[in-house]
């Protein structure tokens, strides 16, 4: 009988430090701040919430079955993903900000495929003032108008392209463009909006290529993002990073002198892809200066898209 357990007993301790691999990788390039250099582990970054709790789970059912140093390593790793993902949910003092309030909306339309009617009524319900849109066809363009956008938002800075490429900022104040973004394989247009008063403010549309198509490429452009503030004017970058915070290309931006609107509220854990399933990762952030005041953060669901839209109002200083 005891010959016969020692084997049985050795299948479980492998198969729990197998189930333990995933935590212990998540962990270790969350810690060092590593993206893993492919998609593969960069989608697993994603998941760092979810895992912490993958990683509660099995900690407690190590200790159920005695392995207790397996047990009691997974519970300081979920501690430290908890170190990581808990600010996410509490809500920060914001800034002193006593200026002009700007309501900003990003929206990926999915190719194009997006319900342009509910994006016009989330424009009008919201009040807002700056949308930005991501995989904008001219199609897409077309549809907007006739739902009545241009008629809400004047003023516009629009590149379409077929497939995922397209981008445009439309916005309630008057736009210059600008390049702030450098070379990306999607246009992702930057614009200068005039609030009147000699109040102006820079905004940029984001939408880097997805790290499965290309991880170089996915982290280069969200790096490209991070000049320090103190290099240029006040700067809101919304729309879809195809990052989580979880990911140090996104956090590196964070460091020049960003917020998270979603995070700052409170409210950082909540999803936006893929809103055609089940949405498990937020990958759609509104990012503004530190010096800016988030006053309201939502995320908005659109018919016809695998993004839900996301919308901040922001009180600048």
């Amino acid at each position: 009988m005891v010959m016969e357990a020692k084997p049985r007993n050795q299948v479980v301790t492998a198969l729990l430090l197998f189930a333990g691999l995933p935590l212990l990788a998540v962990a270790l390039l969350r810690t060092i701040g590593y993206d893993g250099g492919g998609w593969y582990l960069t989608a697993l970054l994603s998941l760092a919430p979810y895992v912490a709790v993958y990683g509660a789970l099995l900690g407690a059912l190590a200790l159920l079955l005695r392995r207790w140093w397996i047990g009691g390593f997974a519970l300081a790793m979920v501690a430290l993903l908890a170190v990581f993902v808990l600010p996410r949910v509490l809500a920060d003092d914001q800034p002193e900000a006593h200026g002009a309030t700007v309501r900003v909306m990003s929206a990926n339309l999915y190719l194009g495929e997006a319900d342009p009617v509910t994006v016009v009524r989330l424009v009008r319900e919201n009040r807002v003032d700056v949308l930005n849109l991501l995989e904008m066809t001219p199609a897409a363009v077309s549809g907007l108008e006739k739902a009545g956008l241009f008629q809400e938002l004047r003023y516009r800075v629009l590149h379409p392209a077929s497939g995922a490429s397209g981008s445009g900022i439309v916005s309630r104040f008057p736009l210059t463009e600008e390049d702030y973004a450098g070379d990306s394989a999607a246009k992702q247009p930057g614009a200068e909006a005039d609030l009147g008063g000699g109040l102006k403010l820079e905004v940029v549309a984001v939408h880097p290529r997805s790290p499965d198509v290309g991880f170089e490429g996915w982290e280069q452009e969200l790096r490209d993002l991070s000049r320090a503030i103190g290099e240029h004017g006040l700067r809101v970058l919304a729309g879809d990073f195809n990052a989580t915070l979880d990911h140090a290309a996104l956090r590196t931006v964070l460091s020049r002198g960003y917020v998270d609107a979603a995070a700052t509220r409170g409210d950082g854990l909540d999803p936006t892809w893929p809103a055609t399933m089940v949405p498990f990762a937020p990958l759609d952030h509104v990012l503004v200066d530190r010096r800016v005041a988030v006053r309201d953060y939502r995320v908005l669901d659109v018919p016809g898209t695998d993004h839900h839209a996301v919308y901040a109002e922001v009180q600048l200083p």
